[in-house]
């Protein structure tokens, strides 16, 4: 009987190892590909690209104010673009303020269709109905900033030919508490090498919710969805369609992450639900689709909905390592050894890469306790202990 669980201890290790081995070996992959990206793109002398910006905001008073008064210092003639801001189901005063700093205001109430993709599929339908010419969407979420040159970098990439580009979307202050710190861990290598990889690689950097721009047809063609995760499904339909996302490493925007993992609880169920979502709905037919049009873009695509978060990863990883230990079989060590390596290697590269500030290295000796939590987290999620309808997420003080 020891003997029979023994083997079946062996045949568990190789089969979860094999597993973890291959998606580390594929983010190695990608982080090589990382280091010969390019990172800088030549702006024109002349911009003419006319932006419209779309601000989807439920009762943002306090935040708005830092985006819009960033929005009128971009380094891009004020004449080409309008910032436009839907004030949703608000309860406070973000219309008023938005309306001060000179954005164009729509105010929506609806308490049955709500949230983010709701409101901005709404607001589209105001834009169009207004008639605005314009030649491209910018889509920002209210408590961002962005960097100086975001629409200069943006007019470079549409005149090249880009239709679906990505802002690098990173943590505000990471170096205030430990959790925005790893948090911008996770968002460097998430949102910043593995795009970088798949630039070079050819495959589409994905949407992440905010700093994303549109060339006007593709939003015209292709309608927003208002699901949970819009941004995710939004780009299963444009891959599906022959589209691909790009990315802008040089135009960035800066977003605030709640500064403790209470206040983060309901941002992150709501993103995990949503990933479990896609998974399901979306990540079969790429496989089939990839094989029929031998796609490495759309297999990549299906891969990273299958790559769980890094604090899953490395909890998986001491698992095996302590199996490995256990099994004290030279194979084995070697095996989880590679696991854990490889992994130390990607996120290390990710922080040279994106040039991180010491504080975000620093906060890496607080992952033990960000794992432990994301798989509560996850574990919650399982058992079907989580809400249905959005949730905003709590802001800090």
């Amino acid at each position: 009987m020891m003997a029979l669980g023994w083997l079946l201890l062996t045949i568990a290790f190789w089969i979860a190892g094999g597993a973890l081995a291959l998606m580390v070996a594929y983010l190695l992959l990608l982080t090589i590909a990382a280091f010969f990206a390019r990172r800088a793109t030549p702006l024109r002398d002349q911009p003419a690209t006319r932006f419209v910006i779309m601000i989807p905001a439920h009762n943002e008073e306090r935040l708005l104010p830092d985006l819009l008064a960033n929005l009128n210092q971009l380094d891009y003639p004020r004449e080409l673009y309008s910032v436009h801001v839907v004030a949703d189901n608000c309860t406070d005063r973000t219309a008023a303020v938005a309306k001060a700093h000179g954005a164009q205001v729509y105010e929506r109430f609806d308490q049955t269709l709500r949230g983010k993709g709701y409101a901005l599929e709404w607001l589209l339908q105001q834009i169009w109905e207004r008639n605005e010419p314009h030649d491209a969407i910018v889509i920002l979420d209210a408590d961002s900033v962005v960097s100086a040159n975001f629409l200069r970098v943006m007019d470079a990439r549409l005149a090249r030919g880009e239709r679906v580009i990505q802002a690098y979307y990173t943590v505000r202050q990471p170096e205030g508490a430990w959790s925005a710190g790893i948090r911008a861990v996770a968002l460097i290598v998430l949102h910043y090498l593995r795009p970088l990889g798949r630039m070079v690689l050819g495959g589409s950097t994905g949407l992440k919710g905010n700093g994303m721009v549109f060339a006007a047809d593709i939003v015209r063609r292709h309608r927003w969805t208002a699901s949970l995760t819009e941004d995710i499904e939004y780009h299963m339909t444009l891959i599906l369609a022959g589209e691909r996302a790009m990315f802008a490493p040089d135009a960035v925007v800066w977003a605030e992450m709640p500064d403790s993992l209470r206040a983060a609880q309901s941002q992150n169920e709501r993103w995990e639900r949503g990933r479990m979502e896609m998974i399901r709905r979306y990540v079969p037919r790429l496989l089939r689709e990839s094989l029929r049009r031998r796609s490495f873009l759309l297999i990549d695509a299906a891969i990273e909905q299958l790559i769980p978060p890094f604090s899953v990863v490395t909890g998986a990883s001491v698992l095996i390592a302590l199996l490995a230990l256990l099994l004290r079989d030279p194979a084995a060590l070697a095996l989880a050894g590679f696991i854990l390596g490889g992994q130390l290697v990607y996120i290390l590269s990710g922080l040279i890469l994106a040039r991180a500030p010491w504080p975000v290295y620093r906060s890496l000796l607080f992952t033990p306790l960000f794992m432990v939590w994301k798989l509560w987290l996850y574990a919650r999620l399982l058992l079907g202990l989580k809400p249905r309808d959005w949730i905003r997420t709590a802001r800090n003080r």
